[in-house]
């Protein structure tokens, strides 16, 4: 059941990229500046055009509330997790978040590609401030759930996407945190693991995290999610009960 504890709030946030450069994170920093010496030959670097992913966008969730966000692709959806997730960082206005980050945003985020499943439970774990004696409670029933046992010390560097999902959604999902953020990536997964993990998103709500769900599945959407948003050019359009805004959506699209 939600409380009035607000656990994330948007703050009138709007998030510019320039296209053609990347420079939130230093490993994006690098080729561009080797690339620097060579502006001259791409003139049409020297004027960059922007995209606004974002713009003004502005709402709180609630303590227990299950958030989806639906919306067109290139609609911003996923800039609004990175910017929770704070993989990257808003142009304007600011965000405030009250607890622990989980999240499954990027097939691999997360990972470190030549460590093992085992190696980056851990990884993943003391990321998200648990103590070792936390994470080795909580170990048996990631693996259980993944389905992974076999490969489970295995370089993930060799998984699959599908087994990605797998091993990311149970991390995420079993190491208790406050808030869980769930991008389409879920839908690599195959049609029965996309249940169990429906059902583990069900299981969250009692223990009142807080959860943030984008999917183009609107029929998951409905099913797990008390509220919702459509978001469209990096505006919000309709805001408010899950079915009524997933109507919205649907009219919209026609």
């Amino acid at each position: 059941m939600s409380s009035n504890q607000v656990m994330i709030d948007f703050n009138s946030v709007s998030k510019r990229y320039k296209l053609g450069f990347k420079k939130d994170a230093l490993r994006d920093a690098i080729p561009n500046f080797f690339k620097s010496p060579f502006k001259k030959q791409h003139k049409h670097l020297e004027h960059p055009e922007y995209l606004w992913a974002l713009k003004d966008v502005n709402f709180q969730i609630k303590k227990g509330e299950f958030l989806g966000i639906i919306g067109p692709n290139g609609a911003g959806k996923s800039t609004i997790l990175k910017v929770i997730s704070k993989i990257t960082r808003p142009t304007q206005g600011s965000v405030s978040m009250n607890g622990r980050v989980g999240a499954l945003i990027e097939i691999g985020a997360g990972f470190h590609p030549d460590l093992t499943g085992r190696e980056n439970i851990y990884l993943n774990g003391s990321i998200l401030g648990l103590r070792k004696r936390e994470i080795d409670e909580k170990f048996d029933n990631i693996v259980k759930f993944s389905e992974l046992e076999q490969f489970i010390d295995t370089p993930v560097k060799r998984y699959s996407s599908g087994m990605y999902v797998r091993l990311g959604f149970s991390v995420a999902a079993h190491l208790d945190p406050d808030i869980l953020l769930i991008d389409e990536v879920l839908a690599v997964g195959d049609m029965s693991f996309q249940e169990k993990c429906l059902n583990r998103i069900r299981q969250l709500k009692k223990n009142n995290t807080t959860v943030v769900f984008i999917s183009h599945n609107l029929d998951s959407v409905q099913k797990v999610c008390t509220r919702a948003i459509y978001l469209n050019k990096g505006q919000i359009i309709s805001e408010g009960e899950t079915e009524r805004t997933i109507e919205d959506y649907k009219r919209g699209e026609k």
